[in-house]
């Protein structure tokens, strides 16, 4: 059950009677499932080369070092909140603790946009992945939407159950898409790249090289989905403390990670060279690479592994959308139904239910009218959840301080004001960032930037709208 403290008109009220979610998960699960989000090896081989293409060459593990560093400054407040707010709402409830229940519904509002957004899109990308394995392996030729549909099949399966079920499945998925992606890592480093190891990446020079704002922007989506960590809250064995624990540890772990990865990369081409490599051979580069320096076995493994990728993803957002809506529910927000958790598995049946739904829609649309399910579906998508989590997050930052300068829930000056205000700082200099590179982040016109940057602000005013029709 939510530990929900504020009144009405000042923050949340506490949790209406209904059943909570049941789960024993640890830091290491919660952590296995915001990796999962993070999907990266997804981000290694289908993101990384066009930022290294577009964006800034060879600095961009260094844009993962400062995407992180906000981040974790960001965490510090999100962490100690964790403590006085347990629910699977998560950025909407720690919203309405801090700015009260209209603006932190309408942060609920963005939230399912981001979330609902980002998987739609991983639909896409999947459908197509899956297509192609099949045909490469003999198998029929059949529409991308078709294997959309037998992958939304087995996480609206795997998502009814119980977490810790879905946390088993990703923890193997993790476990070796991780590996497959150091190994590749290793092995340039100990064959010395193609140039020799140097720390160049890492320099201011390289960092501001290029276009960093698009590297800064590619590397923000990487990391969509951390909010998981107190998401889970409610499953975790000892939520008061795991999610804190969680939140540090997958932050720092998928920031060291994406640098050390992009690194590798950068060494494998050559600093001088990796830019032109990438926009030569976008979607075969990091392929290429594992085939080069580890065997052509290891860049089939790779292929087969990134479809496993969007799959621990699509599960990952499943469950992420779910608990949402079963917070929404519970708080009177959306229909009560949503709110009813399974007798058996303990799992937010309902929600999950209609997240396939919901996802079925989307998909199914795009799939009608003909679009590109990676040009369209998943790069038009990727782009709004990025703009959308981000907006999320400065909510965070702010109603983190306005919170705890309410009460004296936590004197702690560094975690209550000093880095939730410098985390807020950077994420608006990283929004600024995003919007003067959105049309490139989309890959589309002016227009649609605009059009989906009004989404954004709608989908926060329709939940505002709701707030405020509730409290009438």
């Amino acid at each position: 059950m939510a530990d929900l403290t504020a009144q009405p008109d000042t923050g949340t009220t506490k949790a209406t009677p209904a059943p909570g979610l049941r789960g024993s998960i640890g830091v290491t699960g919660i952590v296995f499932l915001v990796v999962a989000a993070a999907a990266p090896l997804t981000a290694i081989g289908g993101a990384l080369p066009v930022m290294f293409a577009i964006g800034n060459g060879p600095g961009v593990p260094a844009a993962y070092l400062l995407v992180a560093a906000v981040l974790l400054l960001f965490s510090v407040g999100y962490a100690a909140m964790s403590r006085h707010v347990v629910d699977a709402g998560a950025f909407y409830s720690y919203v309405t603790a801090g700015l009260g229940r209209v603006t932190g519904t309408g942060a609920a509002g963005l939230a399912l946009l981001t979330y609902s957004a980002i998987q739609a899109g991983i639909y896409g990308l999947a459908g197509v992945t899956a297509g192609g394995l099949v045909t490469e392996y003999g198998g029929p030729d059949l529409p991308w939407w078709t294997w959309s549909g037998l992958l939304l099949a087995l996480v609206a399966v795997l998502g009814y159950r119980n977490i810790e079920v879905g946390t088993k499945v990703l923890s193997l998925l993790i476990v070796l898409e991780v590996g497959i992606v150091a190994v590749v890592a290793v092995a340039v480093l100990v064959q010395g790249g193609a140039d020799g190891i140097d720390l160049d990446s890492f320099t201011p020079h390289s960092f501001s090289s290029g276009s960093p704002g698009i590297g800064v922007m590619f590397a923000v989506a990487s990391f969509v989905g951390f909010e998981a960590t107190a998401i889970y809250g409610e499953e975790a064995r000892d939520p008061k403390r795991s999610v804190a624990k969680a939140t540090y540890f997958a932050v720092v772990l998928i920031g060291v990670f994406y640098a050390l990865a992009s690194w590798a990369m950068v060494l494998a081409v050559g600093t001088g060279k990796v830019q032109s490599a990438a926009a030569e051979d976008t979607s075969g580069l990091v392929f290429a690479v594992a085939g080069q320096y580890v065997g052509s076995a290891a860049s089939d493994l790779m292929e087969i592994l990134l479809l496993t990728s969007l799959f621990a993803a699509l599960l990952a957002f499943h469950s992420a959308i779910a608990r949402y809506l079963f917070s929404l529910g519970r708080q009177g927000s959306v229909p009560a139904a949503l709110a009813r958790s399974h007798g058996r598995h303990g799992s937010p049946h309902i929600g999950s239910l209609a997240q396939t739904v919901s996802a079925a829609v989307v998909v199914a649309v795009f799939a009608l009218a003909g679009a590109d399910p990676v040009l369209q579906l998943f790069t038009w998508m990727s782009g709004l959840a990025t703009l959308g989590v981000l907006v999320l997050m400065i909510l965070v930052s702010v109603a983190v301080v306005v919170f705890f300068a309410r009460g004296d829930a936590d004197s702690r000056l560094w975690h209550t004001r000093i880095a939730p205000v410098l985390g807020g700082l950077g994420l608006c200099a990283v929004v600024w960032l995003v919007l003067d590179n959105f049309t490139t982040l989309i890959g589309g016109s002016a227009a649609l930037a605009g059009l989906f940057e009004g989404v954004v602000v709608l989908f926060f005013v329709i939940g505002t709208l709701i707030a405020l029709r509730r409290r009438t």
